[in-house]
């Protein structure tokens, strides 16, 4: 059986953060995610999914993730039902996310409050040019493109292919 999801969206509230009685982290926000298609008058709607981050990822999300921010999950679908106030059977359906990123940069955000962990995959590889220096240099000059003289289509045989 494969239960797998991944989304992409923007929280429509700050994340909630709890303990549980044995001090394990949890934090649960809702992720609004566009549909690809319209609706009869043209407009795009969103499904407004729960989603539930544990442990590390549950503190991260809440002290980085704010309103509007955009972020995917990784996780499952998990559901289920406890008794309601009223006494009725409530159902409940959950991401139970197993990864987060956060998808923009500090300076990208919907508010200018938020701010994110810097753990975005732009921020990463950034940072990666910054701290580890080039092992091979880099032949690619704009000023020497070979291609800058060609007067026409580029002949390529099949054997020239790698694939």
């Amino acid at each position: 059986m494969i239960n797998r999801v991944v989304l992409v969206g923007r929280l429509t509230k700050d994340p909630e953060l709890r303990y549980t009685p044995s001090g394990v982290a949890m934090a649960r926000f809702i992720l609004a995610v566009n549909r690809t298609f319209t609706n009869q008058q043209g407009e795009k709607e969103a499904d407004f999914i729960n989603c539930l981050v544990w442990r590390k990822q549950a503190e991260n999300a809440a002290n980085y993730l704010r309103k509007g921010s955009l972020a995917g999950v990784e996780g499952r679908i998990q559901t289920g039902s406890y008794e309601g106030q009223d006494g009725k059977r409530v159902y409940t359906t959950d991401v139970v996310a197993d990864s987060v990123q956060y998808l923009e940069p500090r300076n990208g955000q919907a508010s200018p409050n938020n701010s994110t962990t810097g753990q975005t995959l732009e921020h990463q590889r950034r940072s990666s040019e910054y701290q580890q220096p080039q092992t091979q240099p880099n032949y690619t000059r704009v000023d020497e493109d070979p291609f800058v003289n060609s007067s026409g289509p580029v002949e390529v045989l099949d054997d020239d292919l790698p694939f």
